[in-house]
C-alpha cells in the first residue's frame, strides 16, 4: 500500500512539472459578505513569502497557523503570498487559511516540490473579476511565475499581481520586462512580492520607472525576519498612490517565516484605463 502511494506521489508530481505554471485553486470566500457598490478609495495590500509554512529556520515541521495569525495581524485586504505550498497527500494549508478568514484565494502552482505543489498565491477580501498567469521560467535553473488578479466593483478597479522573481540579475530583468508589457495590465496596478531586489539593479530602475517609487523612497528591510538588513520584498504600484509602506514586525511574523510581511496603504483613483509600458533596457 505504501509504495502504491508513492507512485501515485511521483506521477501527480510529473504532472504537475509537465504543466507548470497553471493556475490550481481558485475559490469564493466560504462566508458571503454584502458586497459595496464600489471598491473604497483606500485599501491595504500586503506581501508575505510565507517559507512553505515552515517557519524561520525553514526546519520546523509545517504549520500554516502561525501563518495564519500573521496575515489576520495586517488587516489587509489583498494579500500576496509566495512560496506556498499545498501538500500532496495532506490537507490544504491555503485552503483552510483563506476558509478561517473567510477571503477568497487564488494560487498559481510554479514548480513541483518534493512534498507538493509550490507557487504564488492571493488572498483577498474582494471576489476576484478575472485571473491570469504569466510565466517567467527563463532559466533553466529556476521555474518562476507570476499570478494576476484584478478586482473590479463600480468604477474603481484594481489589478494585483503577485510574484516571486529569479535569484540572477540577468533573468530577473526579462521577467519584469515580461511583466511590465503584458498587455492585460491595465489601469491601477500593483505589483508585489518577494522581488530578490537585495540591490538596485536594472530590473528594479525599470520597475521604478515604470511604477515609481513608494513616497519613503527607501525600501524598508524583511529578509532574514529574525534581524531584517535585505529589503527583498516590495510593493511598486501605477494609478493608485502608495500612502504608506512598513514592515509588520510582530513576535508571530518574526517566527512563522524567514521573511516580514510588508504592508502598503493604497489610494485609488477613479480612472480610466492606463496600460503599462516598459522603459528600455
Amino acid at each position: 500500500m505504501v509504495e502504491v502511494l508513492r507512485d501515485a506521489q511521483r506521477a501527480h508530481r510529473a504532472r504537475v512539472e509537465a504543466a507548470a505554471p497553471y493556475v490550481s485553486l481558485v475559490r469564493a470566500a466560504s462566508k458571503s459578505t454584502a458586497m459595496p457598490q464600489q471598491l473604497p478609495a483606500r485599501m491595504r495590500v500586503a506581501t508575505y513569502n510565507v517559507h512553505r509554512w515552515s517557519g524561520a529556520s525553514g526546519r520546523q515541521v509545517p504549520d500554516a497557523t502561525r501563518t495564519g495569525i500573521v496575515i489576520s495581524e495586517l488587516n489587509a485586504d489583498v494579500v500576496a503570498l509566495q512560496e506556498v505550498l499545498r501538500p500532496f497527500d495532506a490537507k490544504d494549508p491555503l485552503t483552510e487559511l483563506a476558509e478561517a478568514q473567510h477571503l477568497h484565494v487564488a494560487f498559481v502552482v510554479t514548480r513541483a516540490h518534493r512534498r507538493g505543489e509550490l507557487g504564488n498565491a492571493i488572498l483577498s477580501r474582494w471576489p476576484i473579476t478575472s485571473l491570469f498567469v504569466l510565466d517567467l521560467s527563463f532559466s533553466r535553473l529556476e521555474r518562476r511565475s507570476a499570478l494576476a488578479a484584478e478586482f473590479k466593483l463600480g468604477d474603481r478597479s484594481l489589478t494585483v499581481v503577485a510574484t516571486h522573481l529569479a535569484l540572477r540579475d540577468r533573468t530577473r530583468q526579462r521577467q519584469v520586462r515580461t511583466i511590465l508589457s503584458h498587455p492585460q495590465l491595465q489601469g491601477p496596478v500593483v505589483l508585489m512580492g518577494d522581488l530578490n531586489a537585495w540591490r538596485r539593479s536594472k530590473a528594479t530602475r525599470a520597475l521604478e520607472a515604470a511604477l515609481g517609487v513608494h513616497g519613503n523612497r527607501r525600501w524598508p528591510a524583511s529578509f532574514p525576519s529574525v534581524r531584517p538588513i535585505l529589503a527583498l520584498d516590495r510593493i511598486y504600484s501605477r494609478g493608485a498612490q502608495i500612502e504608506t509602506l512598513e514592515v509588520h514586525r510582530s513576535l508571530e511574523a518574526r517566527r512563522a517565516s524567514d521573511h516580514l510581511p510588508v504592508i502598503a496603504g493604497l489610494k485609488l483613483p477613479v480612472m480610466a484605463n492606463q496600460t503599462l509600458t516598459p522603459s528600455s533596457f
